[in-house]
């Protein structure tokens, strides 16, 4: 998976847990292991008021070292590694 992908499919797990629709289908490349290291970290660091996958996305890659070792790890594995 390229890390472009494994970092919108972060930004976009935390977005939808943020927005309320009900309909909203998680991306296949979002894993339980993905959601469970990285929701925490990414809500802490990256929503604010109108999150959109763009603005977490950028936000994630901006503090990616700032993340939790094991969201670190996780995304890692997806291949994403921080600057």
């Amino acid at each position: 998976m390229s890390a472009k992908r494994s970092l919108l499919a972060c930004a976009g797990f935390v977005v939808a847990t943020v927005a309320a629709a009900e309909d909203f289908k998680m991306p296949p490349e979002v894993t339980p292991q993905l959601r469970a290291a990285c929701e925490t970290d990414v809500r802490r660091l990256c929503i604010g008021q109108n999150p959109t996958v763009a603005k977490v996305k950028r936000c994630v890659a901006l503090k990616y070292f700032q993340l939790g070792r094991k969201c670190q790890v996780e995304l890692a594995s997806l291949g994403f590694g921080g600057r």
